[in-house]
């Protein structure tokens, strides 16, 4: 999927290094990401993409050869909406989806409020 060893430096560039199938469903992520977090710096981090808000990583999300992934930054977040999650693979702190079941705007929404509310604290 992605060239090994090449790491983007933005998210542009991520999104361009994917196949168009993955893509669109992570670029509807980053969208419902930036309508939560307008302020949201995108960034690269750990060689995927991710949003930090006042220097804080915020969440993660990344594109793989079988999936997609949201990372919420936190198991605490995840756990929150567990019973939202049934119908999706999830780990720790991971929360794996098809291209062709890929999350509801609204449901990133959700999670990224979440998320922001935990960051504030």
């Amino acid at each position: 999927m992605r060239p090994t060893k090449q790491i983007s430096k933005t998210i542009d560039e991520y999104l361009a290094s994917v196949n168009a199938h993955h893509r669109d469903a992570i670029q509807k992520i980053r969208e419902a990401i930036h309508a939560v977090a307008p302020n949201g710096e995108e960034c690269i981090s750990y060689g995927i993409p991710a949003f930090r808000l006042n220097g804080r990583s915020l969440v993660f999300f990344g594109a793989w050869a079988n999936h997609c992934a949201l990372y919420p930054g936190s198991s605490a977040t995840l756990k929150k909406f567990r019973n939202e999650l049934r119908n999706f693979q999830t780990s720790k702190g991971t929360l794996r989806f098809s291209p062709d079941k890929p999350l509801r705007a609204r449901f990133v929404k959700k999670l990224v409020q979440a998320r922001i509310a935990e960051i504030r604290g």
